[in-house]
């Protein structure tokens, strides 16, 4: 199954990469494919982690240091939950997270299976 983890990321320590990672690493040994967006993140910037120092989880702190851009993530995000994914794997706190939601609205649309990981 292509699947798409999804979970608050602003507002958090290191953005919850370290819970994303966990997530996608538990999902990959069960056989799965994987899209996990703080790895796309720091694939997009050339390999340097955008959370490293990030202690609140700041958005605008991203942008200044790494020229991180919440446009251009959720453009990569919402592209692979149109296109590509089956499911969508939600970390716990995910309510509190806009763009979680928006990502939940979008695979609920699209009939994703939805799993609580």
């Amino acid at each position: 199954m292509n699947i798409y983890v999804a979970g608050p990321m602003r507002g958090i320590p290191e953005f919850n990469f370290p819970a994303f990672h966990a997530a996608a690493a538990r999902l990959r040994a069960e056989g799965h494919n994987v899209f996990n967006p703080a790895e796309r993140d720091i694939e997009r910037h050339g390999g340097i982690d955008v959370s490293k120092g990030n202690a609140e989880g700041c958005e605008e702190t991203a942008a200044k240091e790494h020229g991180f851009s919440l446009r251009q993530a959720l453009a990569d995000d919402t592209r692979y939950i149109c296109l590509e994914a089956d499911a969508i794997a939600l970390l716990p706190g995910w309510e509190t997270s806009r763009g979680a939601r928006a990502e939940k609205a979008l695979a609920d649309a699209l009939g994703h299976v939805t799993l609580h990981i």
